[in-house]
């Protein structure tokens, strides 16, 4: 192992536990053991992949949030004895491993529910909600310190938690530690002066406007996080650790709007000053240490930072709240383990929280530490299968049900989190596979069936692997695009995997093959407007064509957005023409990400053309005509096209078709695809 990694595996303490080494699994939600969404079990498949990891050298494991009740009715988990009685079994496994665990208890989300869209009515409706209250009582579920502006949902709002149901849920956290200390649990944590949740609601003067005991002062406001901590001392012991997941400082200027990295702004959360005076007083009240990043459901890409936050970017802040406690200190949000090691030698933090990258490859701690970081395929936080959360314009919660309900799956990995779906097994029978096609989509179908025991070759038209996701990495944010690509390319090579470059296949009868898998990609769509021919594809951009100062960007899905987003970066000015009412209105696009360049654009005042159409483009300008009838020129010197595109197989006759050749998605869409090809070859 690199000596620039060794801090990173040096022991540590919470409290009286000693934890091997400064590498933790930070909670996702979907990975609790006792299920996310569903009525609270022991979930078999959440306990293999923390077991898997503890088998891979992680130091601290947290699996994801486990709700005191139920989110599918309402049971409340200390009296789900079936489900601690597996636990301990398990805990003994995992402690076999030399790892330490903590169960993480949430006491709920409050205004940052994301309310599934088709259940919104029942929100709004006291009589449909009441109908399917013993199934989801989203009254509950949304309940927060006052009455408040849901994130999730337009002109819907929370009614205000009871005395009464706080002094429950303080009783429950005790309960429920209690049983989990009996079944060998390390520690627990509590979810969450952090992200907005529903704790954090109560912190925050925005979000708490209760005249009570729990309102009002620092002290009120900070009550129920000091309650709960006092009662699960008070049953458990002194000793028993109890971490804190908490956000340094909220990064919030408004109800939905966020702070981008380095903007001068008026914090309306938790700003450092009352950090400083909160984690003291955390301290005093008996937790024994703090799970830290930044941010809150209104500044959601702190918590959840998509590729265009910066690498390490909650570190300054969590360094800084670290001279004000005696509590270790753990700092996520797109760590690098080489700057985590530096700040742990350096004392600034006392451990390394990472969450999403155990999700892509859950055997990275070991691969570093056997000095094997080229087989480290890295995350790219896509947020497409583990947070596929999308929410816009007249839209709440947009995931499908069944992504709400099993997150924490992985775009990249789909064996992640998938109950066995697509575990890789041998093939009955070798087969010769011809692939047509070397992009994402070709490359993992070859690597799978190769690893099955197939006999592969790649056909590729160009000189080298990739596809159309080499422009799409080009961009100064899409580092970790990039190393995927160079990820993808070595396993390939250390495969028995041949691949003829510059060969573009046009008759299947000269492959002599068993079976042929078409990987060809799509084509770009074309609108029917004078000047079209002028305009500048979105991969002609990527791939480096110049364009000019005022850039007209056709097409405000997510490509469009992120080619506005990098000319802003470069000092340019765009602006986005799109026939929606919003932006970006797409399915699995995480709100994290989304919201990220939202802020961005509105920070840089970048204008958007919405319910609009390009009819005309000419030399010096467009013409802009919006769904009223009202047109407009508007001066450009470029104009881009990211209208979308069309699959373009060479063939769909006898062979089996993958990726956007198939139809056109994103990154999770063409992986899982290949995968379920491949495994039926």
């Amino acid at each position: 192992m690199d000596k620039k990694f060794e801090p990173l595996f040096t022991p540590w303490k919470i409290g009286n536990v000693e934890i091997k080494n400064r590498v933790v699994l930070c909670p996702m939600g979907g990975t609790s053991l006792f299920g996310w969404m569903e009525p609270h079990h022991f979930d078999k498949d959440a306990a293999n992949f923390i077991l898997n990891l503890a088998k891979n050298n992680v130091g601290l494991l947290i699996p994801g949030i486990a709700p005191l009740r139920n989110m599918m009715g309402n049971g409340w988990l200390y009296k789900a004895n079936g489900a601690f009685r597996k636990l301990k079994p398990f805990m003994e496994k995992v402690h076999e491993t030399g790892a330490k665990l903590f169960v993480q208890l949430t006491a709920g989300f409050g205004r940052a529910f994301s309310v599934p869209n088709g259940m919104v009515g029942m929100l709004k409706n006291k009589f449909l909600g009441a109908l399917i209250k013993p199934i989801f009582d989203l009254s509950r579920l949304c309940a927060a310190p006052s009455k408040l502006p849901l994130r999730w949902v337009e002109g819907a709002y929370s009614r205000v938690l009871t005395k009464k149901e706080i002094e429950k849920m303080v009783d429950a956290f005790a309960k429920t530690a209690l049983k989990c200390k009996n079944a060998g649990v390390d520690g627990v944590e509590i979810h969450a002066v952090h992200e907005g949740y529903l704790l954090d609601q109560f912190t925050h003067e925005y979000t708490n406007k209760r005249t009570d005991e729990y309102g009002g002062s620092f002290e009120n406001r900070y009550r129920f996080a000091t309650d709960i901590v006092k009662a699960i001392k008070k049953a458990c012991g002194e000793d028993y650790p109890v971490s804190l997941r908490y956000s340094v400082v909220s990064k919030t200027k408004d109800f939905n709007k966020g702070a981008i990295p380095g903007e001068k702004f008026t914090e309306i959360g938790r700003n450092m000053e009352e950090s400083e005076r909160a984690v003291k007083y955390l301290e005093e009240a008996g937790y024994d240490m703090l799970n830290c990043d930044n941010g809150t459901y209104d500044a959601w890409y702190w918590a959840h930072p998509p590729m265009y936050m910066p690498l390490n970017c909650n570190l300054d802040d969590v360094a800084h709240i670290k001279k004000f406690t005696n509590l270790p200190v753990v700092c996520a949000g797109r760590m690098e383990p080489i700057t985590g090691a530096k700040a742990i030698k350096e004392g600034k933090i006392d451990a390394l929280g990472v969450a999403r990258q155990f999700l892509v490859d859950g055997e990275w701690v070991t691969k570093l530490m056997e000095d094997r970081l080229e087989d480290i395929q890295p995350c790219i936080c896509c947020h497409n299968a583990c947070i596929p959360l999308s929410h816009y314009k007249g839209v709440a919660n947009n995931g499908a049900m069944q992504d709400s309900m099993h997150m924490s799956r992985c775009a990249l990995n789909p064996i992640t989190m998938q109950n066995h779906k697509f575990d890789i097994v041998p093939a009955k029978k070798s087969k010769t596979v011809a692939v047509i096609g070397g992009g994402v989509g070709g490359i993992e179908v070859a690597r799978i069936a190769t690893l099955r025991g197939h006999k592969v070759t790649i056909y590729e038209k160009t000189d080298k692997l990739g596809g159309v996701f080499i422009p799409a990495s080009q961009p100064s944010f899409k580092e970790k695009d990039k190393m995927l690509i160079e990820w993808y390319r070595h396993q390939i090579a250390k495969l028995p995997i041949e691949v003829k470059f510059n060969t573009e296949v046009k008759d299947l009868s000269k492959l002599n093959a068993d079976v042929v898998v078409v990987a060809t990609g799509a084509k770009p769509k074309k609108l029917n407007i004078k000047g079209f021919d002028t305009t500048v594809e979105a991969c002609e951009y990527l791939n480096g064509k110049e364009v000019g100062e005022n850039v007209a960007i056709i097409g405000g899905g997510l490509t469009g957005c992120e080619i506005a987003y990098d000319l802003l970066l470069k000092g340019k000015k765009p602006f986005i023409v799109e026939y929606q009412d919003d932006i970006m209105k797409m399915p699995n696009l995480c709100m994290a990400n989304s919201s990220y360049l939202r802020d961005y654009f509105d920070l840089k005042n970048m204008p958007i053309y919405l319910n609009s159409s390009v009819i005309e483009i000419n030399k010096d300008n467009i013409v802009i005509q919006n769904k009223d009838g009202s047109k407009k020129d508007v001066k450009v010197d470029s104009v881009i096209s990211a209208i979308g595109y069309t699959p373009n197989p060479l063939t769909t006759k006898g062979v089996k078709v993958v990726g956007d050749a198939l139809s056109v998605g994103n990154l999770r869409t063409v992986v899982w695809r290949a995968w379920e090809v491949a495994e039926k070859i």
